[in-house]
């Protein structure tokens, strides 16, 4: 039985866990069902060409048995082996290949192409008789055991209808002959065979169904559980370096978006690079949209470039920048004085270039 405490569903961790370890939600009677199914409408469409072929083989015996007096030499022996084989791959090859594909096809679809080798380790607590008995008279013995009696009651009821309606009609066999008597038993063996199936689909719904929910019965997790997984991945190195990564990456992306906006970059020459914006209308004070250090500095650098955003070595007011500033934010006041010097200078070299600009002109 379930644990009383195993309240809450399992979590997406607990059903990969449990898959790797091959512990899956699976019903055999679906694959039954299915396999036995698909071959009964094979043997209903390939039952002609069956027939014929028993009789070419029966045909080809006598041949050789009244040809060869009685006595079979070795080729002939050889002959009737060959006409044995084929006949058996015409006759049941399709019937066990069709079974054979079905049946695969089945498990698969319901194992999604799961492969694993803990099914196959040997269990050393199989073997402990107290664990017997608690397997014996638990709820899905229970069950398989009912299943059991269900089927073969079924199956017992179904035949005795089609015998007794058999004795009924007997009397009619009687003035038939024998190809119709025949056909007419066959067709009603097929009628029986069809509401064997039905009832047998029926039982296999039922059986995924009662699958299905003993197998999330089974994995079911307490709260405590469900806390104790949480704390195990937020607690995983692995993950946390990943989460950080991950993290850092995002924040440089959005970093690096923002240099195109800056008015000038200031480098030390390749150790560190900041890059500053200042609108007087909206700044209080210069803002630091981007900073760097060693390949992140490159980077900020060439983009600037790129961007025809001016860039400037000053290694002491890069150094300080970069150690005393936070993105987004406004550069400290101890810095005022040497940033307005550089930008003063920017201003005074864009208005120089646009003069020269308009005389050319």
């Amino acid at each position: 039985m379930a644990d009383s405490s195993k309240t809450e569903k399992a979590t997406p961790k607990k059903r990969r866990d449990e898959r790797k370890k091959g512990n899956i939600f699976f019903s055999n009677d679906a694959v039954s069902v299915m396999v036995l199914l698909v071959s009964f409408w094979v043997i209903r469409l390939t039952a002609s060409g069956a027939v014929d072929q028993l009789e070419s083989f029966f045909r080809y015996c006598m041949g050789l048995a009244t040809g060869g007096a009685g006595t079979m030499p070795n080729e002939q022996g050889g002959n009737l082996l060959y006409q044995l084989l084929l006949v058996f791959v015409k006759t049941a090859g399709p019937i066990l290949a069709t079974a054979a594909l079905v049946g695969v096809a089945v498990t698969f679809f319901q194992t999604k192409m799961l492969v694993s080798g803990e099914s196959l380790k040997p269990k050393w607590s199989r073997l402990n008789p107290l664990q017997g008995v608690k397997r014996l008279f638990s709820l899905r013995s229970i069950i398989e055991a009912l299943k059991g009696l269900l089927k073969i009651s079924l199956l017992l009821l179904l035949i005795y209808r089609f015998i007794s309606g058999a004795l009924l009609s007997f009397t009619k066999y009687l003035g038939a002959d024998l190809p119709g008597a025949c056909g007419h038993l066959f067709d009603e063996s097929f009628q029986m065979v069809n509401q064997i199936m039905i009832a047998y689909i029926v039982l296999a719904g039922a059986d995924i169904f009662y699958q299905w929910w003993d197998y999330e019965r089974q994995i079911k997790m307490s709260k405590q559980e469900i806390k104790e997984e949480y704390k195990q991945m937020e607690g995983d190195p692995q993950v946390k370096g990943k989460i950080k990564e991950l993290q850092r990456r995002m924040a440089q992306s959005r970093m690096m978006q923002q240099v195109p906006q800056a008015d000038v970059v200031i480098k030390n020459p390749t150790h560190f690079a900041v890059a500053l914006r200042y609108r007087p209308d909206v700044d209080e004070a210069p803002v630091v949209l981007a900073k760097g250090q060693d390949h992140l500095a490159l980077r900020i650098i060439k983009m600037a470039e790129e961007h025809q955003v001016t860039v400037m070595e000053n290694v002491p007011l890069a150094r300080a920048l970069y150690a005393s500033t936070e993105l987004n934010r406004p550069i400290p006041p101890e810095f005022y004085n040497a940033v307005a010097e550089v930008l003063v200078y920017i201003y005074r070299m864009d208005s120089s270039l646009k003069q020269g600009g308009s005389r050319s002109q």
